[in-house]
């Protein structure tokens, strides 16, 4: 139960600070409202560092299924508890998703426009090619599932793993929160980054599910790329990481 309590927690904080920078951005009159990507992709940076300062010592801080699978595909996590920490990271996505809602209602109401507002709680991509949309969520998801593992290894006790919490939280806080920070500047143009399946697909539910006038299609017929490209990325890093420790290093 305390497990389940991290993922839930630090993927509510993670979306909480996240999802709130993006209202913060884009909704109309709040304070830093046009202030733009840098913005956008430093506020979720530091979410993730906060999101795993919180929650590294209670459960390891995957915070996201596609690390929760990089590790279980990597013999690093057990297959038992995966389903459990997904189940946790979604209630805990949707919770964060319906307090930045909470949080920012009142400017809500004053944005007309739809896109703006589901914009607050899921992605979509700039340019609409499901094949190259895909290959977006995958590959950044690549790079930070495999930065996970590798950056993780020197520490890693393998006669150990059984008791050893596993997760963005054995990277320390801030090396993972920069990983994000590098692959939001450098890659997240393209479909806005999700490279987490609960911070997509967890706040796109949430979205079909509030009352909102003037409310945009949730879009799912795209909602199923942020959601296995990122599981992709996580199985193509395990393997890229197996063959490290058993050929590299």
């Amino acid at each position: 139960m305390s497990e389940f309590f991290g993922e839930f927690f630090g993927t509510f904080i993670l979306i909480l600070l996240g999802n709130g920078t993006v209202a913060n951005v884009n909704l109309n009159q709040t304070k830093s409202q046009g202030s733009g990507w840098i913005v956008i992709t430093t506020g979720w940076a530091l979410a993730v560092y906060v999101a795993v300062l919180l929650t590294a010592d209670i459960s390891g801080a995957h915070i996201n299924p596609a690390v929760t699978l990089g590790l279980a595909f990597s013999g690093l996590f057990e297959w038992s508890k995966v389903l459990s920490f997904i189940l946790a990271q979604m209630l805990g996505a949707m919770l964060g998703a319906f307090t930045v809602y909470l949080f920012f209602k009142e400017h809500f109401k004053i944005t007309a426009t739809p896109g703006i507002k589901k914009a607050c709680f899921c992605t979509d991509p700039a340019i609409r090619k499901y094949r190259n949309n895909f290959f977006s969520e995958f590959i950044g998801t690549f790079v930070l599932i495999l930065s996970v593992l590798l950056i993780s290894l020197p520490q890693l006790q393998y006669e150990h793993l059984g008791s050893t919490k596993m997760g963005l939280g054995s990277l320390g806080a801030l090396p993972v929160s920069l990983v994000v920070f590098s692959i939001g500047l450098s890659l997240g143009g393209t479909t806005g980054y999700a490279i987490n399946p609960a911070r997509d697909l967890g706040p796109r539910i949430v979205h079909a599910l509030l009352p909102f006038k003037n409310k945009d299609d949730n879009d799912w017929k795209y909602s199923w790329i942020p959601v296995f490209g990122p599981i992709a990325g996580a199985g193509v890093a395990a393997l890229v990481y197996l063959f490290i420790t058993r050929f590299c290093v």
